[in-house]
């Protein structure tokens, strides 16, 4: 059986995104003829939250649950993967080509702190659903000044 990784991670905010990547992105996003390194893609994905939870669903078909890793900390969520080129028979050529294959990676800052030891994620038809239990603020206390004398 293939589980999905979870990997905790202590700051995701500084994890960087190269110059040459953030390039590259650039020009593949007018044409992957421009690519200056292997492909990659960008499943799509929905954020959303409850009073209680924040839900991620991302929509990663063709791609085996043992090839997806996540991490994750109070802020944010990186999601990271590979969707391997189906076989082509030999003698056949494209027509038309338009799905993606290669790595991808994603990282989702999120709208509210969440508690990292209640994170689960399920991979049903093609996506994947993580589910996150949202950081329970205190109350609000006031503190009394007193005099410095």
């Amino acid at each position: 059986m293939d589980y999905i990784k979870i990997r905790f991670s202590s700051d995701l905010a500084h994890t960087g995104v190269g110059f040459e990547k953030t390039v590259d992105e650039m020009f593949q996003s007018m044409s992957h003829i421009f690519s200056l390194s292997e492909a990659s893609w960008k499943p799509s994905m929905d954020i959303y939250e409850t009073q209680e939870e924040i839900i991620i669903l991302a929509l990663v078909a063709g791609v085996a649950k043992g090839d997806i890793e996540l991490e994750v900390d109070t802020k944010a969520v990186k999601i990271s993967g590979r969707r391997a080129p189906v076989i082509n028979e030999e003698d056949s050529r494209f027509c038309l080509a338009e799905i993606q294959y290669g790595a991808f990676e994603r990282t989702l800052f999120l709208p509210a702190p969440i508690n990292t030891e209640s994170v689960s994620a399920a991979f049903v038809n093609g996506f994947l659903q993580i589910r996150m239990s949202k950081l329970q603020i205190g109350e609000v206390r006031k503190i009394q000044i007193e005099s410095a004398e």
